[in-house]
């Protein structure tokens, strides 16, 4: 069955909250508080309820509704299976072409078509998904237009610089909002990944935890531009980072704990102290990405197709 983007991505988020909370075999689900606890509406939940119901992760009682077949525990092989059907082959071939600087600046639906031999209707809907996520744009007349992209070292340096200007601000801001029950949350997810979760999770969930820690702060600055900011980033950082999130399981550990101490400091009411605590983490993310091997030849494979 091809998923939807939306959901495969529900599906991944129970799967991550029912190994997160370490439900046991037996466990009552209910719709409307996965829902809630998703921000999710229940007809996207549902379906993915009765998918992973075929998957066996669940079993349903048409009178009592859907409980746990399998203890968290057990659940990693699912969870690589959803992580590996997380994107759609035509965006990750295009996604391969631009960080290997293969795709032309200007480029036609009609030349990338010929490429992929993919349909027009299919093309279409992966490129206005990308023209979303801020990596090309289209241009009246002219076709597909590329734009930056952290696809490069110093581009990353740029992207932290940025973020250690505007992520501590947003700390301090007068309109910040402390969301005790959001940041409680936050806690407990990095508190498992810090505990030995980061041994089992998937690349994508390490990656998709630490994007939900950084974007939940800049939801709780109250400044809309920020946390607009703030997920463009973390989505054109997705086109490489979370790769490494493998190779780099005891590093997503010491950020996890980083990220404890900070929400820690805010739930004890001081602004100040996360702020800074969140500079150092960012500068010290960006000093160790001076020494990374995120962009060498061998960690992004150049893409089977390339752009004539």
């Amino acid at each position: 069955m091809n998923l939807t983007p939306l959901q495969s991505r529900i599906m991944r988020e129970i799967v991550s909250y029912v190994r997160r909370e370490q439900l046991s075999t037996g466990t009552h689900v209910v719709e409307s508080q996965l829902a809630k606890e998703l921000n999710s509406s229940r007809s996207p939940v549902k379906f993915a309820l009765n998918f992973l119901a075929e998957q066996g992760m669940f079993t349903y009682d048409r009178n009592r509704g859907f409980f746990l077949a399998q203890n968290a525990s057990d659940l990693g092989h699912i969870a690589e299976q959803l992580s590996e059907k997380s994107e759609d082959p035509i965006y990750q071939k295009i996604a391969e072409l631009r960080l290997t600087n293969k795709l032309p600046e200007l480029f036609t639906e009609i030349e990338l078509m010929r490429e992929l031999d993919v349909s027009r209707t299919v093309l279409r809907s992966v490129l206005t998904r990308i023209q979303q996520e801020g990596w090309l744009e289209f241009r009246a007349g002219q076709g597909w237009k590329t734009l930056p992209a952290i696809d490069s070292m110093e581009a990353y340096q740029e992207s932290y610089s940025l973020r250690i200007m505007i992520e501590p601000a947003g700390i301090l801001s007068d309109a910040f909002n402390l969301d005790r029950k959001l940041l409680e949350e936050c806690r407990k997810q990095h508190a498992y990944i810090a505990q030995g979760g980061f041994m089992t999770m998937t690349p994508l969930e390490l990656f998709e935890a630490n994007s939900d820690f950084h974007e939940t702060l800049a939801l709780c600055s109250g400044n809309r531009f920020l946390l607009q900011t703030v997920k463009r980033l973390n989505q054109l950082r997705r086109l490489v980072e979370y790769r490494q999130a493998q190779k780099k399981r005891q590093q997503r550990k010491s950020h996890s704990e980083e990220h404890i101490e900070i929400l820690d400091l805010l739930l004890q009411g001081d602004r100040l102290g996360a702020a800074n605590k969140l500079r150092l983490h960012l500068e010290r993310a960006k000093s160790n990405k001076v020494q990374s091997d995120i962009f060498d030849d061998d960690e992004i494979a150049p893409a089977a197709l390339s752009m004539s």
